[in-house]
């Protein structure tokens, strides 16, 4: 069984705007239940602020406290559910990237720092006048949505924009600003994590992944090291991990197919690397999980 990868097209009655769907939260998981009620992805960029409720938010086998003032941001391919223990309210938007850099041509989504990088929380907690601040913008570009005024789409990415940015600035408050002015780094980066995805079954040595930005692997493991202050081994053992997870988790393959499908050369070998990595057996993360 593959992970559900939704569409912005499943969730919408009509198709008002192309690439971009806004909802308030009750209502979006309301109309959505049979669409989100088990653990899927997405081929869009989401945000999801909360003015009420409680509960846990499940990304990529990390587990977040759901509560008012709590936003998530997910950037296409990441793995989530919901567990509400009392209900929710807020807001949900989510948008293609095309949506949103057609319009944008000198700026990327992987600028703002949630979206930078996979290492980077997906989530943060904003203080309660801020919270009230984007609450009101939140509300504003959903009547905005559901009307169908002159320069709707304008005024709509341009609000957008406006609540990423202010996301930004809560985002960084306690940062240090210099990890986030390399560009060079910045995209060498996105690039070794883009490489990583697409090569990680048959690579798994960062000799491969230096040769193809073009640089030496100690410059590489300088650049990893200073952006995300990890190796380029460990990035490269986390997204086996992570794979290896979604697999035992949502697929009905024995172990050994799975082993076998991550390219090790045995079961024994996996096991090993996956004990190492994470602390416990394939079978027992399989047997916990649930």
């Amino acid at each position: 069984m593959k992970i559900p990868v939704l569409n912005i097209s499943q969730f919408k009655e009509s198709t008002p705007l192309n690439d971009v769907y806004i909802n308030s939260f009750s209502s979006h998981i309301q109309r959505n239940k049979a669409l989100i009620n088990k653990p899927h992805s997405h081929n869009f960029y989401l945000c999801v602020l909360f003015t009420e409720g409680t509960g846990t938010h499940e990304i990529d086998f990390n587990s977040y406290s759901i509560n008012p003032g709590k936003v998530f941001l997910l950037k296409p391919g990441q793995t989530h559910f919901w567990k509400f223990e009392t209900q929710p309210q807020g807001f949900i938007f989510f948008h293609s990237q095309e949506f949103y850099e057609l319009k944008f041509l000198e700026h990327k989504l992987h600028s703002f720092p949630f979206f930078y990088s996979n290492q980077n929380p997906p989530f943060l907690e904003l203080a309660p006048n801020k919270l009230n601040e984007l609450n009101l913008k939140l509300q504003e570009v959903y009547t905005e949505y559901l009307q169908t005024n002159l320069l709707r789409e304008l005024k709509i990415v341009n609000s957008l924009n406006n609540i990423y940015i202010e996301l930004t600035r809560a985002y960084t408050v306690d940062i240090n600003l210099e990890k986030l002015n390399s560009p060079n780094y910045s995209n060498i980066l996105e690039t070794l994590e883009n490489l990583i995805d697409t090569h990680f079954y048959r690579q798994k040595l960062p000799k491969f992944y230096a040769d193809k930005l073009s640089i030496t692997t100690k410059h590489l493991n300088r650049v990893v090291k200073k952006t995300i202050n990890k190796t380029t081994s460990q990035l490269i053992s986390e997204r086996i991990i992570l794979e290896a997870k979604r697999l035992i988790v949502h697929s009905h393959d024995n172990l050994a197919n799975i082993a076998y499908t991550l390219e090790f050369s045995d079961y024994a070998y996996f096991s090993k690397f996956f004990k190492l990595k994470t602390g416990m057996t394939p079978l027992d993360f399989r047997k916990k999980y649930f």
